[in-house]
């Protein structure tokens, strides 16, 4: 059994991954009614360059999409990682064989890549981490769903500077 991650993720690492511009996005679906579609959606609309990674997809929001991590070009500056928890620290261990420096562990109102074991790993390999958040909580044209849950975040004190 996973347990549930509550993490206290600081502002600074944040903005550090979302000013990085070449992404990969691992998880990403090709069903345009899975969240993990807006999520890739936003992040384009955002100017983000996307490589989405799904061993079932050949194309992601017209994008080509590549099956594992390991086939991805190199020189991406971090990983969005949105695959179910039990999965996570194999994606976790193949950025760190693709030396990819930052990784977000995605944590929505469901459920979360962020497990203890992925994050140590991150932490181990001196990969920067974002261990439970949306992306989407933290762009200035944030919906009132994504701010409403930035500042449930705040409240509880899952934010540091």
């Amino acid at each position: 059994m996973v347990e549930e991650v509550i993490a206290m993720v600081s502002t600074a690492v944040i903005d550090d991954f979302l000013a990085q511009r070449k992404l990969a996005f691992v998880g990403a679906s090709h069903d345009p009614k899975e969240f993990s579609a807006s999520v890739y959606r936003e992040l384009k609309r955002h100017g983000y360059e996307l490589s989405p990674v799904n061993p079932r997809a050949t194309e992601v929001d017209g994008d080509p999409c590549y099956a594992t991590v390991r086939d991805l070009p190199a020189g991406l500056d971090g990983a969005v990682v949105m695959v179910p928890a039990e999965a996570s620290a194999a994606v976790v261990e193949e950025c760190i064989e693709a030396g990819i420096p930052r990784v977000w562990l995605h944590q929505g109102a469901g459920p979360s890549s962020a497990t203890p074991e992925a994050v140590a790993l991150c932490r181990e390999h001196g990969i920067e981490v974002v261990d439970g958040a949306c992306p989407m909580m933290f762009f200035a044209d944030a919906t009132w769903f994504h701010r409403v849950h930035r500042w449930g975040r705040e409240k509880r004190g899952g934010l540091t500077p």
